[in-house]
């Protein structure tokens, strides 16, 4: 039986993303349509991790910020202009609010799930016109992405939602658009006083469906129903909105902050990808840059060209194994002093004193667990990282990588 989405998104576009989850992808979808619409989905390892552009970028932003950070005060973190020349503009507000400690990882991520939702649901509402461009980039912009979803899951929950929206009979009605309140007098006859006084409030043209879901605290759907009966006989009509100008100096002050202070950036070099995802769970956890290194040709070319601050190195690898390798890293000079943390599933003493042998710093066994791992961070970079909650990664963990 063919998948929803199967039976929704053209063949072209539904194999594009295929492709970048069968390739382990790194870098960005780039999808335009007929209508002008630019859609761009960031990818880490065949996931999205990230996406932008559609029709309202500002208004959703500020929509996710006011429904999932509540003590953030909109009045005070807007963007400058030229902030917004950036594509990805709106995930480095996340992380600089994070980063100082504005907003919780917790609440990044339900706006990340939002924002890839949103898209998504409108690039499959909009695949009825023709497709322009649809390309990948392979720049690898979000090296740290503090989540990594499903593509296949995301697709599938989108694709169901649209289904649902359309048996609803709102296919030809974007959730972008605004309800204006057309034949007042009329609609006054047919709904109570306090449903009226609503609808005179929020529909003016100001507020999409989605902004007045948000405000009514229920899901878009219910909205778009529970309006359906009123637009068919002409007494509300949907119409196209301007998306928001919200441009300041504090935003961009809090990003340039944030990017003058170093951040640490961690190498692994592991065969199993099981396991460097895990590690990479654990570092970006905790905001700091990961790299992971599979491919034994590529070791010590990427350990050159990057300059990691601290090494995490497999020992048993099928094609060279990690004494050959730490022992490689000691002859590089720029990388020399670099600090390099064993990784075996064996933790024998002969391996540990080889490993010493080798040139290594360290030494923890696998499977790794966050406070080890956060112990050789803080050991060899001597940074201060604040600890957190990591009681519900192992259920996390299987759920993403199994």
């Amino acid at each position: 039986m063919a998948l929803l989405s199967e039976s929704i998104i053209p063949d072209t576009l539904l194999n594009e993303f295929k492709t970048c989850t069968r390739l382990y992808y790194n870098g960005k979808l780039d999808i335009e349509l007929c209508t002008g619409y630019k859609f761009s989905f960031y990818y880490r390892l065949g996931r999205i991790v990230w996406a932008s552009g559609g029709a309202h970028p500002l208004r959703r932003w500020k929509r996710n910020i006011a429904q999932y950070c509540p003590q953030i005060n909109l009045d005070t973190i807007k963007l400058q202009a030229d902030s917004q020349d950036i594509e990805y503009w709106d995930y480095q507000v996340l992380e600089a609010l994070y980063k100082n400690q504005k907003i919780k990882r917790e609440q990044v991520i339900q706006i990340i799930y939002s924002t890839i939702g949103e898209l998504l649901f409108d690039l499959t509402q909009q695949t009825s016109c023709n497709i322009s461009a649809c390309q990948r980039d392979k720049e690898v912009i979000l090296e740290a992405p503090m989540s990594l979803s499903s593509t296949a899951v995301s697709l599938e929950h989108i694709f169901q939602s649209w289904h649902c929206w359309s048996e609803a009979g709102l296919a030809n009605f974007s959730p972008n658009l605004a309800p204006v309140l057309r034949l007042p007098e009329q609609l006054q006859h047919v709904v109570n006083p306090a449903v009226y006084d609503k609808f005179v409030k929020l529909m003016k043209g100001n507020y999409t469906l989605r902004d007045i879901a948000a405000k009514a605290k229920q899901d878009v759907l219910s909205i778009g129903r529970s309006l359906l009966p009123y637009i068919l006989r002409g007494f509300v009509e949907l119409v196209k909105v301007e998306d928001f100008r919200l441009f300041t100096k504090e935003t961009k002050n809090i990003c340039i902050r944030t990017q003058s202070l170093k951040t640490p950036l961690i190498a692994c070099i592991d065969d199993s990808l099981r396991d460097c995802w895990l590690l990479e769970d654990i570092i970006t956890h905790y905001g700091m840059k990961f790299v992971g290194i599979h491919n034994p040709l590529k070791i010590l070319p990427t350990l050159t060209e990057r300059k990691p601050d601290l090494i995490f190195l497999d020992l048993a690898m099928p094609v060279i194994d990690g004494y050959q390798v730490c022992s490689q890293i000691q002859r590089i000079s720029s990388l020399a002093k670099t600090p390099v943390v064993i990784l075996t599933d064996s933790n024998g003493l002969f391996n540990r004193m080889r490993a010493q042998v080798a040139g290594s710093n360290d030494f923890i066994p696998k499977p790794v667990a966050a406070d080890q791992v956060m112990d050789m961070v803080r050991k060899h970079l001597h940074v201060n990282i604040t600890s957190l909650d990591y009681s519900s990664m192992g259920s996390k963990f299987e759920v993403s990588y199994v």
